[in-house]
């Protein structure tokens, strides 16, 4: 008698507390704001900072000075290689170099870009003219931008955006052996431009390998929120033809009541799992257009253009001083490692500094949600204010 009496004070105690908890969760996601609840979902599903963010930060060089951000990654030889974008005093952007044993702490930073655009031959005649009216990108006004980074076949392949102002922003490639990327001989191979003339494209990405025999390119994400772009290339030396022509940059979903309902578009190359292709990517939304949050989809192995599933909240969102110190509320990653059951994401703070943020794999996967499923999620932070 006396067990089933504890046994029922026992039921009785957790109901309560449980009933506490949810009545206390409630209360909170209908008296904050939306940053607020946003900030707080995302620390369930999110990344880790790491505490010695930033971790890179601009330096006295000209070619540098205005701010490093949005580097891409990759792990080889034992080292993790990190190819930052960096801003100029002259308004032009170029890539630096920086190396770490452990992914954190940086044990080596050339003090001159290991690559610019202005080493291409067909870019000299083109002019890095300022555009009337128009803000800078991230700071700049011309360069390379915002590199990803994969390896295969013993070449890294380095996309970017070739940014002459706001009539030209085009996708290219450039790749070097791994072999001269060690010895620091920076023999890149000529640029390939993927996405035609005249036009304004962003964040596209290389998957890691190929796929049926092909190089895949993920340029974007349809508005049904069920599938993504995907092309697929013969070979990455020479210009494709025709270009990829992409409609699916920065489409607003058909729900809008979804925190990344306006998706800019992915952020670093795709990460093969046995789930499937995990790629985090760039949104917003039309209540918090000015915050650039991370998310985190998976893709099909086999048809990597059907999305399987998604998180309900973001993965990162800019909530740091450093985050925010420059231009105001932007996390942008570019590159991400895996080391065992460690993911590792490198990120551009407020377009001034590089930090890196890290989460377990695993878990994470566990925690996004089927695509079908997340249409129905009525998310709290999506409640009335």
């Amino acid at each position: 008698m006396t067990d089933l009496i504890l046994f029922y004070v026992g039921l009785a105690l957790a109901l309560f507390a449980t009933g506490a908890f949810l009545y206390g969760f409630w209360t909170l996601m209908r008296s904050t704001t939306l940053s607020e609840r946003i900030r707080e979902l995302a620390k369930l599903l999110g990344l880790s900072r790491e505490e010695l963010n930033p971790i890179l930060s601009a330096r006295e060089h000209a070619w540098e000075q205005g701010g490093v951000m949005n580097p891409a990654v990759i792990r080889a030889g034992g080292k993790t290689h990190m190819f930052y974008r960096a801003v100029g005093a002259d308004g032009v952007s170029r890539i630096g170099y920086a190396s770490s044993r452990d992914g954190i702490h940086i044990d080596e930073r050339l003090p001159y870009p290991v690559f610019a655009l202005a080493n291409d031959e067909r870019d000299k005649t083109r002019s890095f003219a300022h555009h009337s009216g128009l803000s800078a990108s991230g700071g700049s006004y011309a360069g390379v931008e915002d590199p990803r980074a994969v390896v295969i076949d013993d070449r890294m392949y380095l996309t970017f955006s070739a940014f002459r102002g706001w009539d030209s922003l085009r996708i290219a490639v450039s790749s070097i052996s791994l072999e001269d990327l060690f010895a620091k001989r920076w023999k890149w191979s000529d640029p390939v431009y993927l996405s035609p003339p005249g036009e304004v494209h962003k964040n596209w990405v290389l998957f890691p390998e190929r796929v049926n025999g092909a190089f895949p390119v993920l340029h974007g994400f349809e508005k049904d929120r069920e599938h993504a772009s995907v092309a697929h290339l013969s070979t990455l030396m020479k210009d494709p033809s025709p270009y990829i022509t992409s409609e699916a940059a920065h489409r607003d979903t058909v729900n809008s009541r979804v925190w990344d309902s306006r998706i800019r578009g992915a952020g670093p190359p795709p990460v093969k799992t046995k789930k499937g292709w995990l790629v985090l990517y760039h949104a917003n939304d039309s209540r918090e257009p000015h915050r650039y949050k991370l998310g985190a989809m998976l893709l099909d192995l086999l048809d990597p253009s059907k999305v399987l599933a998604r998180s309900p909240v973001p993965v990162l969102a800019p909530d740091t001083h450093y985050e925010n110190d420059g231009k105001a509320g932007v996390v942008y990653a570019c590159g991400a490692t895996v080391d065992g059951d460690t993911l590792r994401v490198y990120y551009g703070g407020g377009d001034k500094v590089v930090c890196t943020a890290s989460s377990s794999l695993s878990k994470l996967l566990q925690k996004l949600v089927p695509v079908e499923k997340t249409e129905h999620v009525l998310h709290p932070a999506f409640l009335p204010v």
